[in-house]
């Protein structure tokens, strides 16, 4: 809630399951992180309910980037650059409303061609529109996950020279140094910190109270 930017944990594990997220949220939650206000998730199956499982009252925001990757991924080039701008009229609505109806129209226009496009969108559409009821200065910092994916990129730049590790000790240490020199550069606080911290204080109200911040 100070604006300050930070890595909380690192873990390795054979794969992203349910079970693996769920075991990552009892870590967190078991070394002091009491409650998560809004989490953003990009489309790992079982990370969503992992979070509900130990925060329940968390808000959970699945990032449109990785949805809009995902959902052109397969679209012929000949089509890509209108089929985006529809897209766009739905995730950049000014309201939900709006976009539900900018969905609706979608499916109308696309769903003939790529019907697994609408389909995706709205299965998914309980985590894909949470930002909507947030002002736009929210919007910005939960509407992707190219945070997380910065510094991950930053990480491999430290791993990509080395592809084999006597143990995954060896790959923690080495992850841990480097993630020491990354963050110590994080020292600044958003621009519009101020906006967000007053915006989070009236929809997290009693939340906050609770935890005298």
């Amino acid at each position: 809630m100070n604006g300050h930017k930070d890595v909380l944990g690192m873990y390795v594990g054979e794969n992203e399951s349910a079970k693996c997220w769920l075991s990552i949220m009892n870590d967190l939650k078991n070394r002091g992180v009491e409650d998560i206000l809004i989490a953003c998730v990009d489309r790992i199956t079982g990370f969503p309910h992992a979070i509900d499982a130990v925060y329940p009252e968390a808000e959970v925001q699945q990032c449109i980037i990785h949805q809009i990757r995902n959902s052109t991924k397969f679209v012929s080039y000949k089509y890509i650059k209108k089929l985006i701008a529809n897209l766009k009229l739905v995730y950049a609505a000014p309201s939900e409303e709006i976009a539900l109806n900018e969905l609706e129209l979608f499916k109308d226009k696309w769903d003939s061609k790529y019907p697994k496009i609408y389909k995706s969108w709205h299965d998914n559409w309980v985590t894909l529109s949470t930002y909507f009821k947030y002002p736009e200065a929210v919007i910005r910092l939960i509407y992707t996950t190219n945070a997380t994916e910065g510094f991950n990129c930053l990480l491999r730049k430290v791993t990509k020279s080395k592809t084999v590790f006597p143990s995954d000790d060896s790959l923690l240490k080495m992850l841990y140094l480097a993630t020491m020199d990354i963050t110590k550069k994080w020292t600044g606080h958003r621009q519009d910190r101020g906006q967000i911290h007053s915006q989070l204080e009236i929809y997290f109200d009693e939340r906050l109270e609770k935890q005298n911040l």
